[in-house]
């Protein structure tokens, strides 16, 4: 989201609009919205103030088209452009991608995509992450659209990060606030014995960045503990086994069931979050229903990471700022 220092109580109520939380630490529903409508700017500010508060935020019964998606989206920041989309994805509105191209990804390498998805996430905490946090400036925010949806199974879980920080102790707190992590495309990735295509297209496309373990969120002043099971290799100047012992400490720190908010997908949901401060985990159990699911996701663009220290992220390979 376009960027600038906010509390998330600067905004009054909007007259017929209600911010309902579902979670204690993060999620609310927002009714009484049309978002394929113009929305007036308190509206507009309203939203805005609630996904900093409550980190993501859900709309049900939206009957938005791709533009319309794209227009709510440039409401509050500018839509990411990807260079390359699969089939599915609308050929004419570049900022929109569908995850039908998603799950046909893994058959490009010769793999079905529950093998695929088995060999990324073998483990509980492997499928948690935020969008594209392998880049050297990640999207600020997402917003993810449903159209069909299996009629069960399918959820979505997202988890506060800056909740999550905040309930270490002290001296964990003192600790991590000075260290920083490799972020890497692919970790934990368990190729195919012999030739894995996959496996070479990690290495012939790889993106590494180096970010802050405790980012500083750039509106709410949030420190934001800025981990998660799916990009993150290591801790920068920590042996192997003391960098895997403290990663996963910090990711089950995260993801504990109280930082954390699951929501069931209904045609024209719409969930909207801060992608600088959650992590999610996209379901793995509704490829047995036999049902399609087909969602459209737009990205805001976001910054370069901060750290408690002030420093940057630093790019390591196959990311600049700005440029997809």
């Amino acid at each position: 989201m376009t960027t600038h220092r906010a509390t998330a109580d600067q905004t009054g109520p909007v007259e017929g609009v209600e911010v309902r939380p579902v979670a204690g630490y993060i999620g609310a529903e927002i009714t009484g919205v049309d978002l394929a409508e113009p929305l007036h700017d308190a509206v507009v500010a309203l939203i805005r103030q609630a996904v900093l508060r409550w980190k993501v935020v859900f709309f049900r019964g939206q009957e938005l088209d791709h533009a319309g998606q794209v227009a709510f989206a440039r409401r509050f920041g500018e839509p990411v452009v990807l260079p390359r989309r699969g089939p599915h994805s609308p050929p004419d509105l570049p900022e929109v991608e569908t995850t039908a191209d998603r799950l046909e990804l893994a058959g490009r390498y010769g793999m079905e995509h529950d093998e695929w998805l088995h060999r990324r996430r073998h483990t509980l905490l492997r499928g948690w992450h935020c969008d594209y946090g392998t880049r050297i400036d990640p999207p600020a925010a997402t917003i993810l659209r449903a159209e069909t949806v299996p009629p069960y199974g399918g959820d979505t879980t997202w988890a506060n990060l800056a909740a999550a920080y905040a309930g270490l102790s002290a001296p964990v707190r003192a600790f991590v606030d000075g260290l920083r992590a490799e972020h890497r495309l692919g970790v934990g990735y368990q190729p195919r014995p012999g030739d894995d295509a996959y496996a070479r297209h990690l290495l012939d496309h790889q993106v590494v960045s180096v970010h802050p373990l405790v980012r500083v969120h750039p509106e709410t002043g949030e420190r934001v503990l800025f981990v998660n099971g799916y990009y993150v290799e290591e801790i920068v100047g920590l042996s192997r086994p003391e960098s895997a012992a403290i990663l996963r400490m910090l990711v089950e720190q995260a993801v504990r069931p109280e930082y954390t908010v699951r929501f069931r997908w209904e045609p024209g949901s719409v969930a909207f979050w801060d992608n600088r401060a959650t992590i999610h985990l996209a379901p793995s159990d509704h490829a047995q229903v036999g049902s399609p699911r087909i969602m459209h996701r737009v990205m805001l663009q976001g910054d370069v990471p901060v750290g408690v220290d002030g420093r940057r992220s630093e790019a390591v390979v196959g990311t600049e700022p700005g440029r997809w």
